[in-house]
């Protein structure tokens, strides 16, 4: 066991610049106690894929990370044959006059030519332990991925026809995401331990802001922090992240800006919002007033 209590899950990750609650340290403390998977759902930008980054960092494992997309396939997750191999294979023994056919068919379905992929490469033993398996964004792809998925986070394996079934030697420990832009199965949860991963609140996004961005001063890191929290009260098509808040900071810190005004915020709101009707919406005096808000709530 890597860690023995939760606070000790919070003091790795917080060495690795991941700034988590109690609640979100618990449930990696018994994903890793327990030898389950994690599921984390929430909102873009609040730090579901970095957590598996900062994980592997602490326990000095290996990320595999398996990007979710819509129409992906045991051949993109799993595993493929390399054709253009196999053919210069099989051009040269004709040429040859090598290998009969039954002997160069056995030669060609092996290891040799085989490409691992995130979820076969995960079963195999790593240096270090067993590694970081992340399955990032599952909700893109779709149900017959998500029952394939069953077997190898049931059982901890993957079955090639031409060469079997291959187990894990040591389980990979496995952090599975979703946004939420459509319902996952619960078969697949129910195999997983479960956390909604929130907004942070004001005093630990602050945190994560001095971890993340430690240049920046107090007052703008205090300004940059309130009028975000601020914003995402607002009615907008995409609320900004953790991960919004922390590119604004280091760009307002590239145009060495000491304190926001509603000129520097629509300057540079396209590091903070990424659809053109939210950006509409703060124009003129719209940042002006929400500004206003974001300072009253930090004066005492």
């Amino acid at each position: 066991m890597a860690f023995d209590n939760i606070d000790a899950v919070q003091a790795a990750l917080g060495a690795e610049g991941y700034i988590c609650g109690r609640p979100l340290a618990t449930v990696v403390f018994l994903a890793l106690r327990l030898g389950r998977p994690l599921f984390l759902e929430g909102e873009a930008g609040t730090g579901k894929t970095e957590i598996a980054k900062a994980l592997a960092a602490a326990l000095g494992r290996r990320l595999i990370r398996l990007q979710c997309y819509e129409g992906l396939d045991v051949a993109s997750a799993v595993y493929e044959w390399n054709f253009a191999e196999q053919m210069i294979a099989i051009r040269t023994a004709e040429a040859t006059g090598g290998a009969d056919r039954d002997a160069l068919k056995s030669e060609l379905f092996t290891e040799d030519y085989l490409i691992e992929r995130p979820l076969l490469q995960a079963m195999r033993p790593q240096p270090g332990g067993a590694p970081i398996l992340l399955i990032d964004e599952l909700d893109r792809t779709d149900a017959p991925f998500e029952a394939f998925l069953l077997e190898a986070l049931s059982d901890f394996q993957v079955t090639i026809p031409e060469l079997g079934t291959i187990k894990a030697a040591e389980p990979p420990i496995v952090i599975l995401t979703s946004n939420r832009t459509r319902e996952v199965h619960d078969a697949l949860k129910r195999r997983c331990l479960y956390h909604w991963v929130d907004y942070p609140d004001f005093d630990r996004e602050i945190a994560i802001l001095h971890a993340r961005a430690p240049q920046a001063s107090a007052a703008l890191s205090a300004e940059v922090v309130a009028f975000v929290q601020r914003l995402r009260d607002e009615d907008l098509y995409k609320k900004p992240g953790v991960a919004e808040t922390i590119d604004w900071a280091k760009c307002l810190l590239a145009l060495d800006v000491v304190n926001l005004s509603p000129e520097v915020i629509s300057d540079t709101l396209g590091a903070l919002l990424k659809y053109q009707d939210d950006i509409q919406k703060l124009q003129n005096a719209q940042a002006k007033r929400i500004l206003d808000d974001a300072r009253a709530r930090l004066t005492p």
